[in-house]
């Protein structure tokens, strides 16, 4: 990996940050709209999207989040108070409780899903260019590998 970095590689980092926002923007936007706060639409996606090898706990699910256990439970508490997720026991451990999406729920985030992919489709090209360019400069690339209506497409060498 090259030690130094060079204008387009910061320009590289600042342009995939910048992609990330609009789209993190975007879809906290689009939560708001429907009535719910970012951080409880991202809940309800990660129990619904999450892989069949993982059970729907909120140790789980805050790990996916990448938040602490009580600010999960408070999340699901809302989200049960407003008829989106129900709570149910484990099977074999009656201690264990798994949330589950309620007919509510599954509609919202069906409504919430079909936005997102609509905006993927229009920027996601753009954010993918962007990655691109993140990833070959810190693969040592100092050239970008192709252009796209970013301004990143620039380069600027310095010794």
């Amino acid at each position: 990996m090259k030690r130094n970095l060079s204008l387009a590689d910061y320009q590289s980092l600042a342009d995939l940050r910048y992609q990330i926002r609009r789209f993190q923007h975007f879809s906290e936007q689009v939560a708001r709209s429907a009535g719910l706060e970012p951080r409880q639409h991202q809940l309800l996606l990660a129990i619904k999207g999450l892989p069949n090898s993982n059970r729907p706990r909120i140790a789980e699910l805050a790990e996916r989040l990448r938040i602490q256990h009580h600010s999960t439970v408070e999340l699901a508490n809302r989200l049960a108070s407003r008829g989106y997720v129900r709570r149910r026991r484990g099977g074999r451990d009656r201690r264990e409780v798994l949330l589950a999406l309620t007919p509510k729920g599954e509609k919202v985030l069906r409504q919430l899903s079909l936005h997102h992919r609509t905006e993927l489709r229009t920027q996601g090209p753009v954010l993918i260019a962007a990655l691109r360019r993140a990833v070959q400069m810190s693969k040592g690339a100092s050239e970008p590998t192709s252009k796209s209506a970013s301004p990143v497409g620039r380069t600027h060498k310095h010794a």
